[in-house]
């Protein structure tokens, strides 16, 4: 599934060489999109949980 990404990261910025400068940004853009599906990162997916915050942030007596 790498290959296939990476093509179309590649396509992607093969046609960006030839277009104006808000088509070339748009076209870079999804080719970075493309790199990123096609390395197995997350981009995409729903980001983990946050930690939560320590308690002693909360601790304090009732200062608001």
């Amino acid at each position: 599934m790498e290959e296939f990404y990476s093509g179309f990261a590649q396509r992607a910025r093969d046609l960006a060489e030839k277009a104006d400068p808000f088509t070339r940004r748009r076209l870079l853009d999804l080719a970075k999109r493309y790199d990123l599906k096609g390395s197995g990162t997350s981009y995409g997916r729903t980001p983990p949980p946050r930690a939560t915050p320590p308690t002693a942030l909360f601790s304090g007596a009732g200062e608001a």
